[in-house]
């Protein structure tokens, strides 16, 4: 099964897709896909109303699509965690994880507009495999632990903006600058069960700008596993359910100078086997009291 929200911005609903493609109703189960759900045994409640046919269906199509979870408490993500990825950006893998946080604004659904912010001339793509916690995770004993903290699995672009992140003049020497801007981390379109994703570091993902190809790789690439990343994180931070985790992105991004930065009207597509596919669209960002396309997500 397969987890969505739909419906206008800040006005989402969830449905759950069956493994035919068919979307039924949770109005009775849960008004939100959300923390207290994730964390409440809110999927196996779902599965079992699915499995005993007592959800209704609906037709969603045509409908807008938004985050698969709502706005998470936190959005902890890892950079540098591709082999591949670290050799042409001139690194060496790390030895620990590299971690950096976005703010919660930036989730949006996986065809929403993505907005240029002003200044920007280095806007980049990451697809990326997304972690959603449904339980907590607080100094946890051992990476063979982190996996039962898992909730599932979500298609991410972690959109940065690398003079932001990477120019000392304007970052400061960290990287949250180039990360957080509003509409910064499409998501989606599903949330997949982790039980029904046999291996999470073997899983295809790939990037697409303007219908070229971009990024092309595997998870098994990861120089930190999802295991080792949750259970690394839970001795210095509490993951709360509802929290994202952003695993890093493979080799093919715009930053290793083999292609062209972003650019208002491009196209980008993110995908990873299992977790659907994205489309978004780069606009130029308005004014500063404007409201998105994409809302909440």
């Amino acid at each position: 099964m397969r987890l969505m929200r739909v419906g206008a911005p800040g006005a989402e609903r969830p449905v759950v897709l069956d493994d035919t493609g068919q979307a039924f109703d949770l109005d009775g189960l849960t008004a939100e896909v959300d923390g207290p759900f994730l964390a409440g045994s809110g999927l196996a409640r779902v599965r079992a109303a699915l499995a005993a046919r007592e959800l209704r269906s609906v037709d969603v199509a045509g409908e807008r699509v938004g985050a698969p979870i709502a706005r998470p408490p936190a959005v902890v993500c890892v950079g540098m965690n591709y082999a591949a990825h670290a050799a042409e950006s001139g690194a060496a893998p790390p030895e620990q994880p590299i971690v950096f946080l976005k703010h919660p604004n930036t989730v949006v659904g996986p065809f929403d507009d993505v907005l240029v912010p002003r200044g920007s001339e280095k806007l980049d793509w990451e697809v990326e495999l997304g972690v959603v916690i449904g339980r907590q995770a607080r100094y946890l004993d051992s990476p063979e632990d982190a996996l039962a903290c898992v909730a599932g699995y979500v298609l991410s672009n972690d959109v940065s903006e690398r003079d932001f992140q990477l120019d000392p003049t304007v970052s400061g020497g960290q990287w949250s600058k180039g990360k957080c801007a509003e509409t910064f981390n499409p998501l989606g379109p599903w949330l997949v069960p982790a039980d029904e994703v046999a291996d999470p570091q073997a899983l295809g993902l790939r990037s697409f700008v303007n219908g070229e190809a971009r990024q092309d790789s595997t998870t098994a690439d990861m120089v930190f596993g999802v295991a080792v990343l949750v259970h690394h994180l839970s001795r210095f931070m509490v993951l709360e359910p509802g929290d994202l985790l952003n695993t890093g992105t493979p080799q093919g991004v715009a930053l290793a100078g083999r292609f062209p930065y972003l650019a208002v009207g491009d196209v980008m597509e993110i995908e990873i086997d299992g977790l659907g596919r994205q489309r978004s669209v780069l606009a130029k960002a308005s004014g500063a009291s404007h409201s998105t396309q994409s809302g909440r997500g």
